[in-house]
């Protein structure tokens, strides 16, 4: 679905989706453009234009989310049909998994003098073990990006207090100019009345006088007039160059927030506090998944009742059965089957939250732009061209 339909209700209407779970707190974003000129053809079109960039990064977003969702979402579905299954059916899933969980710890009995880290790590690693590589790329990608938009963030509010340092400077300077061309003009007309005084009072040729008075006075005029007109043009330069500013912290605050929910969920999944615990936990796994292989006497076994498993949990239409081969102890344990849920809910949570945030800012964006064309009736023709040009993009 393209910008132009899915978020502008004007021109067809958007279904939310509903959720079992109570959402989490998330602040909405906020766009400002108390500083930007919207009488200004070229601010306004790099206004509305940020808008649907916004609108346009935000619907990426969802939709890397959403599919995420809907894999978590039918890992929890599958850990409730388990839960539900009628008391016969329960019994021989359980015959089962408590076979395989009877022959992992004969199996673990072996390598628990090489072990090196605990069974519920091993078994986190191994349960994640297709998706670590990825997930360590990802932390290492999204904490680097993380720094890199927090410098961003500091350069750009040095950059901005600068500017506003200066527009301070140059509107004083601008104020000195005028007190300086009032005491000059004061200053002429004082040293003309003089002169009038002397030429009448004391028939004094002054000729002279009034042609230095009169040619300081110029000078100084002048130069006072250039000083002014220069503070006046870079002071709309600098104006300008804070509006600009204004419009690239927006887009930098909001990346920031979508980066920290993302770093915040892969913490989750994977359960680490850094790309760095990440590694650490993958090379000693591979070290220990290395040294147990050596010892799985018992592996025809268990690959055996692994199958048994996995036959039971289709006929029950389990969508994804593989994932319970390595979870077999939560099928007959509920405390083990209540963490297994906690953490999918707790994921599913955190990219709830990620895909309403980018709602919220996609519907704020698209809210701004509609609100510009209501306000300023006659630029509502150009706002919605740029609307269509963004559409035909994508």
């Amino acid at each position: 679905m393209g910008l132009l339909k899915k978020w502008f209700p004007f021109l067809r209407g958007k279904k939310k989706e509903e959720y079992s779970e109570e959402p989490e707190n998330q602040e909405s974003p906020v766009l400002s453009r108390d500083s930007v000129n919207l009488r200004d053809q070229g601010q306004r079109m790099n206004y509305v234009r940020n808008c649907l960039e916004q609108i346009k990064d935000a619907e990426d977003e969802i939709g890397q989310l959403t599919k995420e969702y809907g894999m978590v979402t039918s890992y929890l579905t599958d850990a409730e049909e388990i839960e539900a299954l009628p008391a016969l059916e329960k019994q021989e899933l359980s015959r089962i998994a408590d076979k395989i969980v009877a022959y992992e710890k004969e199996k673990n009995l072996y390598e628990r003098q090489r072990a090196g880290m605990s069974d519920a790590q091993f078994h986190q690693m191994e349960r994640m073990e297709e998706q670590v590589e990825e997930g360590i790329a990802k932390l290492n990608e999204a904490e680097e990006y993380q720094e890199k938009i927090r410098q961003d963030m500091r350069r750009l509010s040095g950059e901005k207090h600068a500017f506003q340092y200066r527009k301070h400077d140059l509107q004083n300077l601008m104020v000195n100019m005028r007190g300086m061309l009032i005491i000059t003009s004061f200053a002429f007309v004082t040293c003309m009345v003089i002169l009038l005084l002397l030429q009448v009072m004391l028939e004094m040729d002054i000729r002279i006088g009034y042609m230095l008075t009169a040619g300081a006075t110029a000078f100084a005029v002048f130069f006072i007039y250039l000083k002014y007109t220069d503070a006046a043009r870079e002071k709309k330069q600098v104006e300008r160059s804070i509006n600009r500013l204004i419009l690239l912290q927006n887009r930098v605050k909001i990346r920031y927030v979508n980066n920290t929910n993302l770093l915040d969920y892969l913490y989750v999944k994977y359960q680490v506090a850094s790309a760095e615990d990440l590694i650490s936990l993958w090379d000693l796994y591979r070290q220990e998944r290395e040294e147990r292989e050596k010892f799985r006497e018992i592996h025809a076994e268990l690959d055996y009742q692994r199958q048994e498993l996995l036959r039971i949990l289709r006929r029950f239409q389990i969508k994804d059965p593989d994932i319970w081969l390595r979870q077999a102890q939560a099928i007959t344990s509920r405390h083990e089957m209540v963490e297994i849920r906690h953490n999918l809910i707790q994921r599913r949570q955190k990219l709830r939250r990620q895909m309403e945030y980018n709602e919220e800012v996609a519907a704020a964006a698209q809210q701004e732009v509609k609100t510009l064309a209501e306000e300023f009736p006659a630029y509502a023709r150009e706002i919605m061209e740029m609307v269509s040009e963004y559409e035909d993009r994508g």
